[in-house]
């Protein structure tokens, strides 16, 4: 059976550019809730655009270093299918803000199997987002340092860092990841979506994974 690369576009901000990540076949559309992010949105905004994502297309809330309080607060305010959670947050945390939690850790040589190994044994986690060892730098990081954790890893693992659609198709090749999540390497300016970015972006995930 042929392997299927899940795809999340993260960062979604308007109408237009859901529509378009939706149209690509997207499998996730991602809403950043962290204030310091130039893809911020409001949570009220955010649930006008979840009421029209289309049907079996997934929603993502993407949080920084929340507390339980802040992260509840917004959940009430935009139910997403998915929680993704970055930062410092502990098991406990993690329990309380799931089901259906992507925990996102950053990469490193020294660290990487710790981390898999530490969310793994989580129920409330569902799979594992990877990214580079300075998130929305928009550097990747050495792939294949990744891969072996990939297929010793009991969770689905979705690679982020750096992805552009002249590099996701080397990425899928090289690690075979459940997903890959890109935010920064399909915007024309900063916080920005360029819709024939994310058009090429799917197509290239499509042709790696059609060998």
């Amino acid at each position: 059976m042929p392997v299927r690369t899940r795809i999340k576009i993260c960062g979604v901000r308007d109408e237009e550019t859901a529509k378009v990540v939706a149209d690509c076949g997207a499998d996730a559309i991602g809403f950043v809730f962290a204030r310091s992010s130039p893809r911020y949105i409001e949570p009220e905004e955010a649930w006008e655009l979840v009421s029209r994502v289309p049907f079996l297309t997934s929603t993502v809330g993407v949080f920084l270093n929340a507390n339980v309080d802040a992260f509840c607060d917004i959940e009430e305010k935009c139910p997403t299918s998915y929680v993704q959670l970055h930062g410092s947050q502990d098991e406990a945390t993690v329990i309380q803000c799931g089901p259906n939690v992507i925990r996102a850790v950053q990469f490193g040589s020294e660290t990487i199997a710790g981390d898999l190994a530490r969310w793994s044994r989580m129920d409330e986690v569902d799979a594992i987002l990877v990214d580079s060892p300075t998130p929305g730098s928009g550097v990747a990081f050495e792939w294949s340092q990744l891969a072996p954790h990939v297929r010793a890893c009991p969770k689905p693992i979705m690679l982020a860092g750096g992805l552009t659609p002249s590099n996701v198709a080397q990425a899928v090749r090289e690690i075979r990841p459940f997903g890959v999540d890109v935010s920064s390497g399909v915007e024309r300016e900063r916080g920005v979506k360029d819709p024939e970015l994310i058009r090429q972006f799917c197509d290239a995930v499509r042709e790696a994974d059609r060998g």
